[in-house]
């Protein structure tokens, strides 16, 4: 006769969950199954790592882990010998950030003055406790995975591997040399990744535009907008699109270029009513020509002749959605100009240091933050 049980009148899921993991652990469900598919035919599913900078998973974390999990029980309903193994990334600022927070430093010269030693040691820690936990967590869940055994990128063969990894792509030639735009943190003074700059904070930034001179003509400029004065000390060209229709305005006794689509929008915001357009222009008829940077008196590195620049051609980063049709460009501040002026060949200044502040290149802005130095920068250009 059968055992017959009877239907609770409240279900409570996180019952039935204990005693179905419970028996799976006690029969060893998992193991079994691995073991029944040995010599059969191999799957490699590599787990993309989570960060371990919590105890507990982010719920995308989890939805992404029951995705891979419903593509790892598939393929052993099929007979394949599945590659399971997790992994944790146990690297990167998220984790140092979390020490960081429970030491209450503010600073790198924190960590410098506690030492780097222990610093690393306690985030070792705090990571291997949170490896532990997410792991009782995706357990929890009936994620198959291999979870006696993650892989973690703090263990000596997984950075071996990456070393061994970048010594044969450098023995093939495969390695590119040269500089590169990156996200700084000067807080941390170090490098960010894309999903690193990830805590948005709402600023106000000043949204202006400025005047250019050009060379061989008085009185005449090339007109850009830019919501970063602070890069206007380092530029050292301006794109325009080689399709787009430009326009020579007369306002005031000067002469202004910029994209006729954005002619009047840019009268309207500027508070100009009368002006009158002398002549139309391509944009390809723009290359070439030579500008003196409107800061030259006040930044050292644009002393002199070392202040003459010319405009380039890009048709990916110029429209006429917004500003005036007309991009300046500081390659040593941005990651489309850097692309642009290395195709031409342009001059990269860097003119802030890994603290966040302007270097002594920048003349009369040296030692200013960023953000200090765009008040300055417009100050400077309304004398």
């Amino acid at each position: 006769m059968g055992v017959v049980r009877s239907i609770p009148q409240a279900f409570k899921p996180k019952d039935y969950e204990e005693e179905v993991l419970s028996y799976w652990e006690k029969n060893r469900v998992y193991e079994r199954l691995r073991e029944s598919r040995r010599g059969g035919r191999k799957f490699y599913f590599l787990d993309g790592p989570p960060y371990a900078s919590s105890g507990v998973p982010h719920v995308g974390t989890l939805w992404n882990k029951v995705l891979k999990d419903a593509v790892i029980r598939y393929k052993r309903l099929r007979g394949f010998s599945v590659h399971d193994q997790p992994g944790y990334d146990c690297h990167g600022l998220p984790i140092e950030v979390q020490v960081e927070k429970k030491l209450d430093f503010k600073t790198k010269k924190d960590i410098e003055s506690f030492g780097v030693d222990k610093f690393v040691e306690l985030c070792k820690a705090f990571v291997l406790e949170n490896v532990e936990s997410m792991s009782r967590y995706f357990r929890e869940f009936g994620v198959s995975m291999d979870w006696s055994n993650p892989y973690l990128t703090l263990d000596k063969d997984y950075i071996e591997s990456a070393w061994w990894f970048i010594k044969q792509t450098h023995e093939k030639g495969l390695l590119d040399y040269g500089m590169k735009v990156v996200h700084w943190c000067p807080r941390c003074e170090t490098t960010l990744a894309d999903y690193e700059v990830s805590e948005y904070v709402e600023l106000e930034d000043p949204s202006i535009y400025v005047k250019f001179p050009l060379v061989d003509e008085e009185r005449t400029y090339l007109l850009i907008w830019t919501t970063t004065p602070w890069t206007i000390p380092a530029n050292t060209f301006v794109m325009a699109n080689p399709d787009l229709d430009y326009v020579l305005v007369e306002v005031s006794g000067e002469r202004l270029i910029l994209a006729e689509a954005r002619l009047e929008e840019v009268m309207r915001e500027a508070g100009v009513r009368e002006y009158k357009v002398v002549r139309k222009m391509r944009g390809f008829e723009l290359e070439g020509l030579r500008y003196v940077h409107p800061l030259r008196e006040e930044v050292t590195a644009q002393a002199g002749d070392k202040g003459v620049h010319r405009v380039v051609l890009s048709r990916e980063y110029v429209s006429a959605e917004e500003g005036t049709g007309l991009v300046h460009s500081a390659p040593g501040h941005g990651e489309e100009d850097y692309e642009v002026g290395l195709r031409y060949g342009m001059p990269v200044l860097v003119l802030v240091d890994e603290h966040g502040l302007m270097t002594e290149d920048s003349g009369v802005y040296a030692g200013k933050s960023a953000r200090e130095a765009s008040r300055l920068v417009v100050e400077d250009f309304e004398a």
